[in-house]
């Protein structure tokens, strides 16, 4: 059995272009899907927020409409209420990547707001990237590919495949109107190859160690690929 870092967001809104403050958080089945699928693996999950808060999930990730009826609604909720890692997080700034097997940040647009700006979770994501642990980010989370920087200024992940989530999607979503920037843009202005697929279809990539989704739907697929590299 292995421990894996799930590294979330502590923000519980994204500031949009005009000041508002957009209610939001984590996305529930990108926490959820994977931390089922790892759970049932047999490893350990030990969270991290900055600063050590209570993750928010985003309320609009438990609708009905999101997850395939209430029914699955439901259960996702119940799961989340019932995680007790997720009510007792790690500070961020105290984690130690030689404690884990693997990585994994999940999405929502919360990481838009601290983890892409967050020094802490950039030097723990350049780390994870050179140490060959699997490293998974998914939908929105890549947004914090932007704070890992290297010695030289540039981004640690640049010329790096990745899925997230694209501006199509964020059009579509209603909200790239009204966004300070878009995930897509800023990482592909810091060299990092955005691999868009079909929005809201699962779309996972994997270069070596690192394995990205696009969306929320991405989530179980990129969950199965980690576990691959785990073994």
């Amino acid at each position: 059995m292995s421990k894996i870092l799930f590294v979330m967001t502590g923000a519980d809104h994204w500031t949009l272009a005009d000041g508002s403050q957009h209610p939001t958080g984590f996305w529930a089945e990108e926490a959820v899907a994977p931390y089922e699928a790892f759970k049932a693996a047999g490893h350990e999950i030990v969270v991290a927020t900055p600063g050590g808060v209570v993750p928010t999930v985003d309320k609009g990730s438990l609708a009905a409409e999101v997850n395939g009826g209430q029914e699955n609604a439901d259960r996702i909720a119940g799961m989340l209420a019932s995680a007790a890692e997720l009510q007792r997080p790690l500070r961020l700034e105290d984690v130690r990547l030689d404690d884990y097997a693997a990585v994994f940040y999940p999405g929502g647009h919360g990481p838009m707001e601290d983890l892409a700006v967050d020094a802490d979770s950039g030097r723990l994501l350049t780390a994870a990237l050179e140490s060959g642990k699997p490293l998974g980010v998914v939908c929105h989370a890549p947004a914090a590919l932007l704070a890992a920087t290297g010695a030289d200024g540039s981004n640690a992940f640049a010329g790096r495949r990745v899925a997230a989530f694209t501006n199509a999607e964020e059009t579509q979503a209603g909200l790239a109107d009204k966004a300070k920037w878009l995930l897509q843009d800023r990482l592909t202005e810091a060299g990092v190859l955005v691999d868009a697929a079909e929005p809201w279809a699962p779309h996972v990539i994997v270069d070596g160690n690192l394995v990205t989704g696009q969306n929320p739907a991405s989530s179980a697929p990129l969950a199965v690929e980690l576990l691959k590299k785990l073994g």
